[in-house]
C-alpha cells in the first residue's frame, strides 16, 4: 500500500509532506482539529463522570492524530469511527473520509471504513434524538440517515475525484514525458539516418569518380604509349593518337566538372543550419540524381573509344530496349565501362566481346576477355583494387545480380542482370 505522500520504488517523506506547503495545511488541519475535539471533550467528561481536564486532553490528543493522514489515512478515520460515540471528531472524521478516498489506499478498504463510519455515526445520531417523543420514531429515523450520509458520503466522493484527477495528471506528465524520450530518440535515430546517408553518398561520389577517371586516364595512357610507340615511324598515326589522347582528356575533365557542379549546387541549396531531416534528404537527392548519367545509347561510343585504343571488341545486342530508368542505364553503362577499363590495365591484346542482352522485366550486360596474346605488354596502370567492388555495390544496390571471375579459357567475365522496375 502507497500513501500519498510516497514515490514509488522508496520511501516517502515524514509523513508525507512534500511540499512545505503540505506542513502548513496539515499542521493546522491537525490543531483546528484538536481545538474542536478538546471543547467537546467539555461534554464528553461530563457524560461519562470524568474530570473536564481529562476530557480535554483527551479531545486533544484525539483530535491531533489528523496531523497523520497523509501517512496514515486508514489509521486516521478508524481514530475518527473509534470516538463517534464521544459525539466528537466532527472534522476529524469528515477530512479523514476524504483522505482516506484520495489516496491509493485498496478501494474494498475504502468501501469497508466509509460503510463503518456510516453505521457509526447513524447510530449515534438516532441514539441522540430517539429520546425526543414529540419528533416521532419516523422523523427521528429519517433525521439520523440524512446526517449520517451527510457526514460520510461527500468527503469520499469528493476524495475519489481528487484522487482521479491526480491519477489522471501523473498519466499525462508520464505520456508527456514518454514522448519527449521518444522525440529524442527519434532525434538520435535521425541523426543516425543522416551520418549513414553522407556516407553513402561519399561512397557513391568516389564510385563515380572512380569510374570516370579510371576508364579515360586508363585510354590515356593507351594512347600515349601507343603514341610513344609510333611518334617516329608514323608521324599521322601518331597525330591521331594525340588528337584522342587529348579527346579523352576534355571528356575526363568535362565528367568531372559535371559531377563537382551538381555537389555545389546541391550544397548551395542546404543551408549550413540546416536540421537532421534535410541532411538526410539532401545525400538521399543525390543518389537519385541520375538524370544527368550516360545510357545504354552510349555503349557503342564507349567500345568504339577501345576500339581506337587498339583492343579487339565485339559488342553483341540481344533484343531491344524499351527505355529504362535513368538508374538503372547508368549502371548498365558503368559496369561495361569499368569491365572495358580493367581489360585494359590487366588484359592487353586479349580479345573482348561485350554482350547486352534486353529481356522481359530485366536487362543483363556481360563483358568477357580471352587469355593475353603475349604480344602487348601491360601498360603499368595503378590498380586500387575497387572496380569490382564498386561494381557489385552498384548492381546490388538496385537489386540485381553481379557474378566476376575468371573463365576456363584462361580469361577473365564480369557478368551483371539488373531488374528494370
Amino acid at each position: 500500500m502507497t500513501s500519498t505522500g510516497e514515490v514509488e520504488g522508496r520511501a516517502g517523506p515524514p509523513l508525507g509532506w512534500v511540499r512545505r506547503r503540505d506542513v502548513v495545511v496539515d499542521v493546522a488541519l491537525g490543531g483546528a482539529s484538536a481545538v474542536e475535539c478538546g471543547w467537546e471533550g467539555v461534554g464528553f467528561a461530563a457524560e461519562a463522570g470524568i474530570p473536564a481536564v481529562l476530557g480535554v486532553l483527551f479531545g486533544i490528543a484525539v483530535g491531533a492524530v489528523l496531523v497523520l493522514r497523509r501517512r496514515w489515512p486508514i489509521a486516521v478515520v478508524l481514530v475518527g469511527i473509534g470516538i463517534t460515540p464521544a459525539v466528537m471528531g466532527f472534522l476529524l472524521g469528515v477530512v479523514g473520509l476524504y483522505t482516506l478516498a484520495s489516496s491509493e489506499v485498496p478501494r474494498r478498504i475504502t468501501a469497508t471504513l466509509t460503510s463503518m463510519a456510516l453505521a457509526a455515526t447513524f447510530a449515534v445520531m438516532y441514539m441522540q434524538t430517539s429520546g425526543d417523543v414529540e419528533a416521532g420514531r419516523t422523523f427521528v429515523l429519517m433525521l439520523s440517515v440524512f446526517v449520517a450520509v451527510a457526514l460520510t458520503v461527500p468527503p469520499v466522493l469528493f476524495g475519489l475525484y481528487i484522487g482521479a484527477r491526480r491519477r489522471l495528471m501523473e498519466s499525462l506528465q508520464e505520456r508527456a514525458d514518454s514522448l519527449e524520450r521518444e522525440l529524442s530518440l527519434l532525434a538520435d535515430r535521425a541523426e543516425e539516418r543522416a551520418e549513414w546517408a553522407r556516407t553513402e553518398e561519399r561512397t557513391r561520389i568516389a564510385r563515380e569518380m572512380h569510374d570516370v577517371v579510371a576508364h579515360r586516364v586508363s585510354l590515356m595512357v593507351v594512347h600515349a604509349a601507343a603514341l610513344e610507340a609510333v611518334a617516329a615511324k608514323d608521324p599521322a598515326r601518331a597525330a591521331k593518337n594525340a588528337a584522342l589522347v587529348g579527346d579523352m582528356g576534355r571528356q575526363a575533365l568535362t565528367e568531372l566538372r559535371e559531377m563537382l557542379g551538381v555537389l555545389r549546387a546541391t550544397a548551395a541549396e542546404k543551408p549550413a543550419s540546416a536540421p537532421a531531416s534535410a541532411a538526410v534528404a539532401a545525400p538521399v537527392a543525390l543518389v537519385g540524381g541520375f538524370e544527368d548519367g550516360p545510357s545504354l545509347d552510349e555503349l557503342e561510343a564507349l567500345v568504339g573509344q577501345s576500339e581506337a585504343a587498339g583492343m579487339a571488341v565485339e559488342m553483341v545486342v540481344l533484343g531491344k530496349g524499351a527505355g529504362y530508368a535513368a538508374e538503372v542505364e547508368q549502371t548498365a553503362y558503368r559496369v561495361v565501362q569499368e569491365a572495358l577499363t580493367n581489360c585494359h590495365k590487366h588484359a592487353p591484346g586479349a580479345r573482348v566481346t561485350v554482350r547486352l542482352a534486353h529481356r522481359e522485366g530485366e536487362v543483363a550486360m556481360q563483358v568477357e576477355n580471352g587469355p593475353c596474346d603475349g604480344s602487348s605488354a601491360e601498360p603499368g596502370l595503378p590498380s586500387g583494387g575497387n572496380g569490382l567492388v564498386g561494381m557489385r555495390e552498384r548492381v546490388l544496390g538496385l537489386g540485381g545480380v553481379f557474378v566476376s571471375g575468371p573463365t576456363d579459357e584462361g580469361g577473365f567475365k564480369v557478368s551483371a542482370v539488373l531488374p528494370v522496375r
